[in-house]
């Protein structure tokens, strides 16, 4: 039996118009001896938008799991509005699972109404807010065209119609990204955008570094099922080591003799080198000029991409 109408209403009642949101306290969960989560906790506010970020098996889908109810974590708490997380609160939230969940045979503008009617909405408004989503996200014109039939971009707009079109106060989007062109991207970042000026509280995992440091208010990092770094950029970057490029013309390894360096990595465009505090820059040149012609010599952007390595190779 699904939530009753006073369970609707209640969840409605509870959305997080004063601040409070998502909160994951002391998540841990295991399939058999692999550790999927362990002992991850994270927030999210009303109006914010978090990226979770980590290779494959960092524990992203399974956190994303848990909060939508399809597993139930083996210890840990998971909270909204400061009260046990249930069925009713889950209809104010909006999903997009990694593994895509429509029907292939099923009409797309039936689909994004017959969702809208699981979450609450009566079926003239599920109908308007289809209309609109379609809209808004590029659809027009491709209402009555089974799902199978749509290309594998405008599929993604489709799942992402479904995650949105009642309206939640929690989205949650699994590799919300993979897969479509720059142009979709930027209409789908700039509908999460005008999702977090209406208060929707957004966590979202992506293997697209860039879309993550462009789009969101903080960024947590995981590791082996663990936060490994979080915060804002600015917060990571302060976390991260100094990192110097630096390319000179020569054959030899003139980085050896360096005191509070490490070599981070080599590449085509020369040398990144990870900076001690106490690493003195101007000796660094020195060494690099008496081996040979300098080319480049400048400090890391800290772009997102960059800080990750960092952090996952320390």
């Amino acid at each position: 039996m699904g939530p009753t109408a006073s369970a609707v209403e209640d969840a409605v009642a509870a959305s997080p118009a004063d601040g409070s949101a998502l909160d994951v306290s002391g998540l841990r969960h295991r399939f058999g001896d692999l550790v999927a989560v362990d002992g991850l906790t994270l927030q999210v506010c009303a109006g914010e938008i978090v990226g979770l970020v980590g290779r494959n098996g960092a524990g992203k889908t399974t956190t994303m799991r848990a909060v939508m109810g399809i597993l139930d974590p083996q210890h840990g708490a998971i909270r909204w509005c400061g009260h046990t997380v249930g069925p009713a609160d889950r209809l104010r939230f909006g999903y997009m699972p990694e593994e895509r969940g429509l029907y292939p045979q099923m009409r797309v503008f039936d689909q994004l109404v017959y969702f809208a009617r699981l979450h609450g909405l009566d079926t003239q408004a599920a109908r308007a807010e289809a209309r609109d989503w379609l809209d808004r996200l590029g659809l027009r014109g491709r209402e009555l065209n089974k799902l199978v039939a749509l290309s594998h971009g405008n599929q993604q707009r489709v799942q992402f119609a479904v995650a949105l079109v009642h309206r939640p106060d929690l989205l949650v989007l699994d590799e919300a990204f993979a897969g479509l062109d720059p142009a979709a991207v930027d209409v789908l970042s700039d509908v999460l955008r005008g999702e977090a000026r209406r208060g929707a509280a957004t966590l979202f995992s992506s293997h697209q570094l860039d879309v993550v440091e462009r789009l969101c208010d903080r960024i947590v990092i995981l590791e082996q099922g663990k936060v490994l770094a979080e915060g804002t950029l600015a917060d990571l970057r302060a976390q991260a080591p100094r990192r110097l490029r630096v390319k000179v013309d020569t054959a030899t390894d003139w980085t050896a003799g360096l005191s509070a360096v490490r070599v981070a990595r080599r590449d085509a465009d020369g040398v990144v080198l990870a900076l001690e505090p106490e690493a003195d820059t101007q000796a660094i040149l020195r060494a690099a000029l008496a081996a040979g012609p300098v080319e480049h010599f400048a400090v890391e952007s800290g772009r997102l991409i960059d800080l990750y390595r960092s952090l996952v190779a320390s």
